[in-house]
């Protein structure tokens, strides 16, 4: 995995707690533009991405990670919990939002989540966004099922889990959410994971 973030302490914390945990830190960026530099160096299976950085920040650095053939997932690490950059960094394609103050060993287990594709997310921002008024009613336009299924996903299922709770196939699992993204006009399932914690 890769860690960015401007602060060399931060860097360096990061890389001792996960190495701690097992998980090998191929390298450290101190600015977005070095993030990209070194995703295409080392091909990491995730990237732990902090928000504001001099240069080319969190989100830009995103979007264009996220643009590659075959990316990394990317989950932001950052102090910042508002909505506005919740919802930035996943319009760039992030695949998870954690808190700086996530406890090391919740924050290897959700690096180990990410890069089984899963969507991860500190709880304070997952609450601060529920209970949506205006997600509930863009929600409406789905089937019961998609409706299902995306309530699976906000769980952090994969296709193969949703399935098994739902007897269904994998495939059939997928169809439901390509057309779930349809419907809603979303990028990823991250997104659709999201607006379906938003509307619970």
């Amino acid at each position: 995995m890769l860690v960015v973030d401007d602060e060399p302490m931060v860097c360096a914390h990061l890389t001792t707690i996960l190495g701690a945990a097992g998980l090998e830190v191929v390298g450290a960026a101190a600015d977005g533009a070095e993030a990209v530099e070194l995703v295409v160096r080392y091909g990491p299976d995730v990237v732990l991405m902090d928000l504001r950085m001099p240069g080319v920040d969190g989100v830009a650095a995103t979007a264009r990670i996220t643009a590659m053939p075959e990316p990394p997932a990317v989950v932001v690490l950052t102090t910042f919990a508002g909505d506005a950059h919740v919802r930035r960094a996943l319009q760039a394609g992030a695949a998870g939002y954690l808190l700086k103050s996530t406890p090391p060993t919740e924050l290897a287990d959700l690096v180990r989540v990410a890069a089984r594709g899963h969507a991860v997310f500190s709880r304070p921002t997952v609450t601060g966004l529920a209970g949506d008024a205006d997600a509930t009613r863009r929600l409406a336009v789905l089937s019961d099922r998609e409706r299902e299924v995306a309530a699976l996903l906000a769980e952090g299922c994969s296709n193969a889990e949703v399935g098994a709770r739902l007897h269904l196939t994998e495939a059939t699992v997928k169809g439901y959410v390509s057309s779930a993204l349809t419907k809603l006009d979303l990028q990823n399932r991250t997104q659709l994971a999201l607006l379906a914690s938003r509307g619970s």
